[in-house]
């Protein structure tokens, strides 16, 4: 097992020396975990082959699944891609630093590890100021996947990208938790109207003020699994963002979901199994069965994004062998946060009458 460098860093402030250490691994080929505004990301070279195929090693990746492309600055997106539409430019001076990824032709520059194959690249700039001075550093775009084992809930703290991958990379950059919680969202520009691939930080409601049309792939949506051939977005073919314990999600009215959930952690605990709720401030103090988590209030869909990965890692610590969770509104970030719940349940969705 190799020796993991943790460095603490300010958020605000990063202390240079630092962010050349960790850019300093970045150039000679291997792997730094550094937070973004969303999740914390697994870096490396996105133009090395072989320091890209340690990301999917460190992570247990399938190769198939592509990786997001960290760019400081604009002018990279016109060297790692071809035929950048205009409204491209509109996009980038609208969402960029932030977490909107977008998913155009890939130039001859970008080896296809770091596409997953796919003559299509997916490039965004974060706006983390520790993510931002990394890159910059580092002097190379920065392929970086989520900082954890591959399927498990994404890390929004330096612990979670320590439970998992300590051991396995580098260094891992500790600037303390992350403000989204929930990944970037992904939109395919190559298409017309261009497509959300996956639900995440930018709302589809804020895209659709700027684009006026703007599509949502079936998957993204899906209540059911369906098959992907080829995933032109990571969060689109594979089973992600699930804890340990089987997940149910209940799904339909509020007070129809409150009592079918009450009904299956019943059901569940006389079993003898130790349950975990995944409820909201306006319902946790309805249930008298089981660990009762909340993700936040109902009127603030941000908090619920903020906590989920979070909550499920906690649900792991406690144990629990299942957690019985609910469905949120798809509205704002509800729209990633319940496409996260859906593909961590597997698709395990109960509807309440």
């Amino acid at each position: 097992m190799k020796k993991t460098i943790i460095l603490k860093i300010d958020s605000e402030n990063p202390e240079p020396e630092k962010i050349g250490l960790a850019a300093g691994v970045i150039r000679q080929g291997g792997l730094v975990a550094f937070p973004t505004e969303t999740v914390y990301g697994l870096g490396a070279d996105a133009l090395n082959s072989k320091a890209v195929r340690k990301i999917y090693a460190a992570k247990k990746r399938p190769l198939d699944n592509p990786i997001i492309v960290h760019v400081a600055k604009k002018e990279d997106v016109y060297r790692l891609a071809e035929d950048v539409p205009k409204f491209a430019e509109n996009l980038m001076n609208h969402f960029w630093p932030g977490p909107l990824t977008l998913v155009l032709k890939a130039s001859s520059i970008v080896p296809r590890v770091t596409t997953g194959g796919l003559d299509t690249i997916a490039i965004r700039m974060p706006s983390h100021k520790v993510a931002l001075a990394l890159i910059r550093e580092a002097r190379t775009p920065v392929a970086a996947p989520s900082a954890n084992l591959a399927g498990r809930p994404s890390p929004t703290i330096a612990e979670h990208v320590i439970q998992d991958l300590y051991g396995r990379i580098d260094v891992i950059l500790d600037a303390g938790p992350t403000n989204i919680g929930v990944e970037s969202t992904v939109l395919d520009i190559t298409r017309d109207p261009p497509q959300i691939l996956r639900p995440g930080g930018t709302t589809y409601e804020e895209l659709k003020e700027v684009l006026g049309k703007v599509s949502i792939h079936p998957a993204a949506l899906a209540k059911s699994e369906i098959h992907v051939k080829y995933a032109r977005s990571p969060g689109m073919k594979h089973k992600h963002y699930a804890p340990k314990a089987k997940v149910i999600l209940v799904e339909g009215e509020f007070n129809a979901v409150i009592n079918k959930v009450r009904e299956l952690a019943e059901q569940h605990a006389k079993a003898g199994e130790k349950v975990g709720i995944l409820a909201t401030d306006e319902s946790s103090s309805r249930y008298n069965v089981g660990i009762v988590k909340s993700l936040g209030s109902r009127r603030n869909l941000a908090s619920a994004a903020k906590n989920l990965f979070k909550l499920f890692r906690e649900f792991d610590e406690d144990k629990v062998d299942i957690i019985i969770a609910e469905g949120i509104p798809q509205e704002g970030l509800g729209l990633a946060v319940m496409n996260r719940l859906r593909r961590a349940a597997g698709y395990n969705i109960v509807k309440a009458d």
